[in-house]
């Protein structure tokens, strides 16, 4: 099928008037800020080494690096020596506990992460770490773990031991980027990449409280991208995440990478090409395009594809270096929000080295479903000064907040519209490599913005791991 795009022009109209109550208006909802409360120290001395532009305990893809459950916040990573390691500490204190988990990092490779997930249908930590388009580690804690963090102590007898399956279940040889995420029913499901970039496809996993069941495939590597210069026959759906909105909507905003790089205008740029948008009412089964057809079905023969009509929210061709698993979010009304990043076209319509033309000239983007249901994409005025990714987050008013490279923090006001960005933190005293992680969870439980952080080093010399805290608008 054709491809059609479906972003909408951006919308300016005036804002609503404020509701009244009893007559009396009700005094405005507060602006975006963040306010520093303090830093904590994870590992004075954690593993250091670059590898595709990024560090292997701070990849913003990692979901989650950082979560917060029951009053507790927990953390993984990997020390100096290898080991893969998490914490856990009471929200608001200072010290983490920590415990090793049976397993070292095998390589040297940023994409070999520790993603953490809770299933809260039985309490307990899940883990899946060190994979690059070949095998995984799998962890899991005895159940209730979580449940009662006060009650259990926190040791590694809590784990079990590492595996290779999912409790026996073995997913794919070729499995990259673990994404947990939550099921609004209690039950956890992963997010994984099938073979390898270029030429992959996403799948899902989900576990019921007693079992692990791959659910299977859903978007598809195959069908022709053709672009001014050239075409390809392969490539890889990358998102930029996967979650569920407050009424059971799951959300993925996603880029395309092609196998073939006759699709771009040189070939020091990257083959990413499309902002699109997918959705799914019946927990990852079946998904929709943005206006309602369904264009895939996981596990089943027709599944999310390239030539899918209706699915390209933002189009961009594969010259701009645009950035795949970027981030994303959704508001309290369910609304989708992404952020993306690229070399915009006023400096220039080729990019010929996608690491140097993004740090000297990237942009980041923010892209949301806006009132009026159109899609509105306004840019961040603040230079990326990096080929790094963004993260984004809304506060319990639905403000919105860019965490760039280096743990600079740039916000927009709900009332706005979402076009007020503007930097409130710039980063100084922290030191930061580049990417950050952030924990997505918990803000909601007590408007607090935690952002996972390691010092800059050089080479493999170790350097230290933090977490610093910002409060959000009460």
């Amino acid at each position: 099928m054709k491809r059609r795009t479906l972003l909408g022009a951006a919308l300016a109209g005036a804002l609503a008037t404020p509701a009244l109550a009893a007559g009396t208006a009700r005094a405005a909802d507060p602006g975006p800020s963040v306010t520093r409360t303090g830093t904590t120290t994870l590992d004075s001395q954690a593993i250091f080494f670059v590898s595709y532009d990024g560090l292997v305990n701070n990849n913003s893809f990692q979901k989650n690096a950082l979560l917060t459950y029951k009053g507790y916040q927990y953390a993984v990573w990997y020390t100096a020596d290898r080991n893969a390691v998490v914490g856990r500490r009471v929200l608001g204190g200072s010290t983490w506990s920590t415990v090793k988990v049976g397993h070292t990092l095998r390589y040297d490779d940023s994409h070999n992460v520790i993603s953490m997930g809770v299933s809260k249908v039985d309490g307990r930590l899940h883990l899946n770490m060190d994979s690059h388009s070949d095998g995984f580690t799998y962890v899991k804690s005895v159940a209730g773990l979580l449940d009662d963090p006060a009650g259990l102590s926190w040791t590694a007898s809590r784990f079990g031991a590492p595996q290779s399956t999912l409790d026996g279940l073995a997913l794919t040889t070729q499995f990259t980027y673990p994404q947990f995420v939550s099921t609004p029913d209690g039950r956890l499901q992963l997010s994984y990449r099938v073979a390898v970039s270029g030429n992959g496809r996403n799948a899902l996993a989900e576990y019921d409280g007693t079992k692990w069941t791959n659910l299977g495939e859903w978007s598809a590597s195959t069908g022709t991208y053709t672009s001014e210069h050239g075409s390809s026959t392969a490539r890889n759906m990358y998102l930029h995440g996967i979650d569920y909105d407050r009424n059971g909507r799951l959300h993925a905003f996603f880029t395309w990478r092609e196998q073939n790089g006759a699709v771009m205008c040189n070939g020091g740029g990257i083959t990413n090409h499309d902002t699109g948008y997918v959705y799914s009412d019946d927990r990852g089964r079946t998904w929709r395009n943005d206006v309602g057809t369904v264009v895939g079905t996981t596990g089943g023969s027709d599944k999310v594809s390239v030539t899918d009509a209706g699915l390209v929210v933002d189009p961009l061709n594969p010259d701009h270096s645009l950035m795949n698993q970027e981030s994303q979010t959704t508001d309290s009304a369910g609304r989708p929000h992404a952020i993306i990043s690229y070399v915009p076209g006023r400096f220039g319509q080729c990019t010929t080295d996608y690491v140097a033309d993004r740090t000297a000239n990237g942009r980041a983007f923010h892209l949301r479903k806006n009132t009026s249901g159109a899609w509105q994409k306004t840019e961040i005025p603040v230079p990326l000064n990096s080929s790094q990714r963004t993260r984004l987050i809304v506060d319990k008013y639905d403000n919105a907040y860019a965490i760039l490279p280096f743990g600079r923090i740039a916000g927009a006001s709900k009332a706005s519209g979402h076009t007020d960005w503007r930097l409130l933190f710039d980063g100084a005293g922290l030191n930061a490599f580049g990417e950050v992680v952030i924990d997505e969870t918990r803000i909601a439980q007590d408007g607090v913005l935690s952002v996972m952080y390691q010092v800059k080093s050089s080479g493999t010399t170790p350097s230290a791991l933090h977490v610093v805290d910002f409060r959000l608008p009460a």
